[in-house]
């Protein structure tokens, strides 16, 4: 019997779009484009997810890829993003109805900043969570098994009565080999309801 439930945040619990995160400063299809693959690329969030680089140091390794008329945007998107991230439709609904029905434990597992993790308590959706793991805290991403096994032992889970929802099939793959129960997210809330209704 699954009694609790852990959520990856990103493309679960929210749309991490960076387009349409640009788009809300920048009107230019070029300028977006380019603001996108430089203020987002991987090369500097994979670090910041395990915190091993600081938003300032990013925001100057961006300012070196982009035009200097650019730099201010940039900046603006990079402090802003958190505050541009819409809800996924029907998942705040979902987490009320398992913690209400079932007295289920709501958990978020996220590889993301430290950043991010000083302003978490600002994001509606998480103040349903029952606690909440943030990367970049404990210097430990998805999917190293180890962040399974730090989440389990800080908030008391066993690993068997735990399903990890996650839209990432490599982190879902690990998470099982860890011992959780794995759900690979698709962006269809009814549907997870539907399966949650059957494991808990």
């Amino acid at each position: 019997m699954i009694k609790n439930v852990i959520f990856d945040f990103g493309q679960v619990l929210v749309r991490f779009e960076p387009e349409y995160m640009v788009r809300q400063y920048v009107e230019n299809e070029n300028d977006v484009k380019l603001l996108s693959d430089v203020v987002f690329d991987r090369l500097y969030w994979d670090k910041l997810d395990l915190g091993t680089i600081t938003d300032k140091e990013t925001i100057e390794l961006c300012r070196e890829r982009l035009p200097k008329r650019l730099w201010d945007a940039a900046e603006k998107i990079h402090w802003n993003w958190i505050y541009n991230i819409p809800e996924i439709d029907g998942m705040k609904e979902l987490i009320k109805y398992i913690k209400e029905r079932y007295g289920t434990g709501v958990f978020v597992l996220s590889n993301i900043s430290h950043y991010f993790a000083d302003h978490s308590h600002e994001i509606d959706i998480l103040n349903y969570a029952d606690g909440c793991v943030f990367s970049a805290r404990i210097g430990i991403t998805k999917p190293d098994y180890r962040i399974f096994d730090y989440m389990c032992k800080k908030y008391n889970l066993d690993p068997k009565e735990t399903v990890f929802v996650d839209d990432n099939e490599n982190n879902i793959k690990s998470s099982i080999e860890f011992g959780l129960n794995g759900y690979i997210f698709d962006g269809d809330a009814k549907k997870l309801k539907s399966y949650l209704e059957t494991v808990l």
